[in-house]
């Protein structure tokens, strides 16, 4: 009798769901560990907790790429980065492409842009002035923009600043830290930004999304759509008030030394040097030295200060949507474009093969889930190009054929699907089209700058195109410290994940037309594979 009633109640709540809002929000370079109900030690994210003890959580879920504009593509696409073939920030998105947002409009949607998309587009459609008018950080064909808050010129809110008095013309103004000497840098992260946190981007940012929901939710039938991109806790790493100094770095796990050996792997030796992904020039230069592990503890503290302050500002908005009952009828995905080292491994930023660079949170909450299915952890391997055919099946749309993703509706209904992935993918491409200096100090063309990985719970295989590969055993070794890739005990292992991967990439060839066949007369389609 009590489940009857359960089922009664969540059907009632169906029928009086009139319209299906939809929030995608991504944190910028958020690492999949960071959130205070999956076990983190540190940082608190009493927000989002909430999200998760009310939807689903996928706790091994991962992006297929970085960086930014690649992990972004995937994600707004639905495609690894085999086809959509955004390699690098500036790469233009192929124009033939479909995405999301496209897909949205079909369905009636006004899918609506608040922050950004970090798409160059493509110069053999678009004019030269178009492709130029954002740069790399462009909008992603199908958004209208609600608010562009790009991240190296966000205009919008530095004229906000100085409406309220602030003498800021630029980021770096805005961000620098004067206060400091400038032969001094310990602990620099660690100092309050020059603005207060009620006038940061992310409450910039969610002021216009709260803003904009007031004005649209009685304006559409269907539902309003929007994806919410806040930069933090992206660089820099500046914090203001009280956010700079909520976690004590003396607290906090020390950072490992980016120390070269003459055995480490080639790729691994430039990402520890010079051309390596530093977040400042500052940081670099104290590798070697007694500050290194002060900086580094004040970087992560600064960090985590700056994913609580996201989730303070996401705890507002939820509240705003319950204070005018838009909650129970919207689909709230929560995620990230891609990880953050944030000195693991002695690196930092999202490059390499290591996993803290793609694994990333993905919490839903489906207004229409059972009560009794709210909360769940799933374990199951997910990728970020399942978050399009995800949002098109939850609104019974279809998904296109270009996606390599599949939904993940039936994790939200209680069932696992068949044949589902037990490996995670990631592929990243290294090469920098402005400059070739990492290229020639691996003696490398630019096409042979790239890497695949296959991953699960135990083992790890990293291919280069024109490098030597590295297999690590993770039940022993889960810091990925010593490759056993060329031990005779390993030789089966390592026989499996090549023809797994080469298994993968071949299984997920760019697949638009393949299921079509034009004869002398007749167009033969064939729906589903």
């Amino acid at each position: 009798m009590v489940r009857l009633q359960t089922k009664l109640r969540w059907v009632v709540g169906i029928v009086n769901m009139k319209r299906k809002n939809i929030l995608l929000i991504t944190a910028d370079q958020w690492r999949g560990d960071c959130l205070s109900a999956m076990g983190h030690p540190h940082v608190k994210t009493p927000n989002f907790d909430a999200l998760i003890s009310d939807g689903i959580t996928f706790d091994h879920h991962y992006s297929v790429c970085v960086p930014c504009a690649p992990a972004r593509a995937s994600l707004l696409t639905g495609m690894y980065l085999q086809n959509h073939r955004v390699t690098r920030n500036g790469t233009p998105l192929d124009h033939r492409h479909s995405n999301i947002a496209i897909e949205l409009k079909k369905a009636g949607y006004r899918p609506t842009l608040f922050g950004y998309t970090d798409t160059a587009l493509d110069p053999r459609f678009y004019s030269k002035e178009e492709v130029l008018k954002y740069g790399y950080e462009g909008i992603m064909p199908g958004f209208e923009e609600g608010l562009l808050l790009a991240s190296e010129n966000p205009k919008e809110w530095l004229q906000w600043l100085q409406d309220k008095g602030y003498d800021f013309s630029s980021v770096t103004d805005a961000f620098d830290i004067e206060e400091l000497p400038k032969n001094n840098t310990l602990a620099k992260a660690g100092h309050p930004a020059k603005f207060k946190e009620e006038h940061s981007q992310t409450a910039f940012l969610t002021k216009n999304v709260i803003e904009y929901i007031d004005q649209n939710k009685l304006n559409n039938d269907i539902g309003w759509c929007v994806h919410l991109s806040y930069l933090r806790p992206h660089p820099p790493f500046v914090a203001p008030e009280p956010y700079n100094e909520m976690y004590n770095p003396d607290l906090l796990e020390a950072a490992d030394t980016p120390k070269v050996h003459k055995d480490d792997h080639p790729y691994l030796k430039a990402a520890h040097g010079p051309l390596g992904d530093w977040p400042e020039a500052w940081i670099q230069e104290l590798a070697n030295s007694k500050d290194y592990d002060k900086e580094t503890r004040q970087l992560r503290a600064t960090y985590y200060g700056l994913i609580t302050k996201v989730d303070h500002y996401f705890g507002k908005l939820i509240s705003h949507l319950k204070s005018i009952g838009e909650y129970d009828n919207t689909l709230i995905i929560m995620t990230s474009d891609h990880g953050e080292l944030m000195g693991d491994h002695g690196l930092f930023g999202k490059r390499g093969y290591f996993k803290e660079s793609y694994h990333i949170p993905l919490i839903i909450r489906d207004p229409t889930q059972t009560k009794t299915d709210r909360g769940h952890i799933e374990t199951s391997i997910t990728e970020s190009i399942d978050i399009m055919p995800t949002i098109l099946n939850w609104i019974d749309k279809p998904i296109p054929r270009q996606c390599d993703g599949k939904s993940l509706l039936p994790f939200i209904k209680g069932k696992t699907p068949k044949n589902w992935r037990k490996e995670a993918h990631w592929e990243y491409d290294f090469y920098d089209t402005k400059s070739l200096e990492l290229e020639k100090s691996l003696g490398l063309e630019m096409d042979d700058c790239k890497l695949n990985v296959i991953s699960n719970d135990n083992y790890m295989f990293v291919y280069f195109a024109n490098l030597p590969a590295l297999f690590f055993d993770l039940r022993k070794d889960p810091n990925c410290s010593h490759n056993v890739v060329d031990q005779a005990e390993y030789a089966p292992l390592v026989l499996k994940f090549s023809q797994q991967l080469l298994s993968w990439r071949m299984h997920n060839d760019e697949r638009v037309l393949t299921n079509y066949s034009v004869s002398c007369d007749d167009i033969y389609h064939r729906e589903n594979s």
